[in-house]
């Protein structure tokens, strides 16, 4: 589902007004891999990402986004990072910023695949030999790949 059924509700009471929502991106790994996805809007490679569903805890979130996208069962293993998107204005003129929590997530069943038409392509990247990215996706796979810990928290000076 490219855009859930709430966001359309209040999209139709709001217009294009921002939205502030809480966003999950779910970095898979394997072994030596990582899980990347095609987006279908924009062309860019990215780790998987989405909305968090009212109600719904981000880690479940990162584990149906990753279903849904991809195709693959996965399990949390623990928050990378919390930030802050920039503000994205999508073609329609709907805006909206995101508080992003990054998870890695644990590879247990499946063949990548783009399974909800959000994306072109899935598939597996040797994490020594990734697709440019943008920087704030190779900022998530930073601190999802470190192997720190402590999840990171983006501040407003970085």
């Amino acid at each position: 589902m490219a855009t859930p059924d709430f966001v359309l509700s209040l999209r139709e009471k709001i217009g294009t007004a921002p939205l502030w929502l809480a966003g999950v991106t779910a970095v898979v790994v394997r072994g030596d891999e990582t899980l990347l996805v095609r987006r279908s809007d924009t062309g860019a490679w990215t780790p998987v990402t989405g909305i968090v569903d009212p109600g719904e805890h981000p880690a479940d979130a990162a584990v149906r986004e990753t279903l849904e996208e991809a195709d693959l069962h996965v399990v949390p293993e623990r928050l990378a990072s919390i930030g802050v998107t920039g503000e994205v204005v999508y073609p329609n003129g709907d805006r909206a910023q995101y508080l992003d929590h990054t998870f890695v997530m644990r590879y247990v069943s499946g063949e990548p695949s783009p399974a909800d038409g959000e994306n072109t392509e899935a598939r597996w990247f040797r994490l020594d030999d990734l697709p440019t990215m943008g920087a704030d996706m190779l900022a998530r796979l930073d601190a999802a790949l470190s192997g720190e810990q402590a999840a990171r928290f983006g501040t407003s000076e970085a």
